[in-house]
């Protein structure tokens, strides 16, 4: 068995006082932890997205009526609410699981050595947009799952998932200014892929909130918009995301750039032909909720790959350690006695 060092007085109080410094000062994460802790939260931002989609999806977004408690008596679902009340309270618990993804970034980046500020300040913001997102999603259940407050929330996920990846990329890097691998020109088209990219994601939000799944097997409120219209919107915005996508791989070709940028621009375009096909299918088979989850899991997929081609744009090289000259090693003369 190990032996549990015991506290002082004064290491408890420290220990309530500031926690993650106590941490800090007894563990050193190896840089491969920060990196599986930065990596966790990606991976629990984007499955959130997918189990809120199979709420919606399964009509069970309002299996549990109430929030913060899932019935005005009990907190916790309830056997006589079933299936609904089961997905749905299942899917808030998952919150928690997200919180501690989040958590663990944070403690690993304040713990590691030397101390990156910029690591634990990335980790902070994700931890309050997650508590954001709660809230919120407690006022996408207390309206009824009005579709612009599930929009919202589906934004706001994209808003965590952009600061998650932004913190793992963070945390193969350096501290140094960034330095650009390409020309102002290229970084120009890119921004501007990244704005279409958005502005898909963001149409494709009203989509949703104007078809079919509303959420729940009640009479919910739909956007009053035209949804073949929009839907139409949101596969032109596709289309302008694939040809943009594509101009930027010759563009690169062309100046010769880095193999880096070359390999996310030729990934993004895969994971859009493999989203564009999930999209067409289910325009033409009725929106299926099988094809409806794949497509928001292709979703989140889609903006990570545009945020990796960004992000491949610069480097931040790391410190390198001070090699000591040849005078520094050679050996000092003993004194004389």
């Amino acid at each position: 068995m190990v032996r549990v060092p015991k506290l002082t007085r004064a290491e408890v109080a420290q220990a309530v006082r500031n926690p993650l410094l106590f941490i800090a000062d007894r563990w050193t994460p190896s840089p491969r932890t920060v990196r599986r802790a930065a990596l966790s939260a990606v991976v629990m931002a984007v499955l959130i997205v997918v189990t809120g989609g199979a709420v919606r999806l399964t009509g069970s977004g309002l299996g549990c009526p109430t929030w913060p408690k899932c019935t005005d008596e009990s907190l916790t679902a309830t056997s006589a609410m079933g299936f609904h009340g089961a997905i749905e309270f299942g899917n808030r618990m998952l919150t928690y699981v997200l919180c501690a993804a989040v958590g663990w970034a944070i403690i690993a980046a304040r713990s590691a050595k030397p101390w990156r500020r910029s690591l634990t300040r990335l980790g902070w913001a994700q931890f309050w947009v997650v508590m954001g997102n709660a809230v919120l999603g407690g006022i996408v259940v207390l309206v009824g799952l009005n579709p612009y407050t599930v929009a919202a929330h589906f934004l706001l996920s994209t808003a965590l998932l952009t600061v998650a990846m932004v913190t793992w990329q963070r945390v193969r890097e350096g501290d140094h200014a960034p330095r650009p691998l390409v020309g102002k020109a290229v970084s120009q088209l890119t921004w501007l892929l990244v704005v279409v990219a958005g502005l898909l994601v963001a149409v494709g939000t009203v989509v949703t909130g104007a078809g079919r799944h509303a959420g729940d097997s009640s009479d919910v409120h739909r956007i009053p918009i035209d949804w073949k219209m929009i839907t139409q919107l949101h596969a032109d915005l596709a289309w302008a995301v694939v040809a943009l996508t594509v101009a930027l791989w010759f563009v690169l070709k062309a100046v010769d750039a880095p193999v880096g940028p070359l390999r996310r621009t030729r990934d993004l375009f895969l994971v859009l032909l493999a989203q564009g096909v999930i999209g067409y299918v289910q325009y033409f088979t009725d929106t299926p909720e099988v094809l409806v989850g794949l497509h928001m899991l292709g979703s989140c997929l889609v903006w990570i790959a545009v945020l990796r081609v960004l992000l491949s744009l610069r480097e931040r090289p790391t410190a390198a350690p001070a090699v000591p000259g040849p005078a520094a090693e050679r050996p000092q003369p003993a004194a004389a006695g």
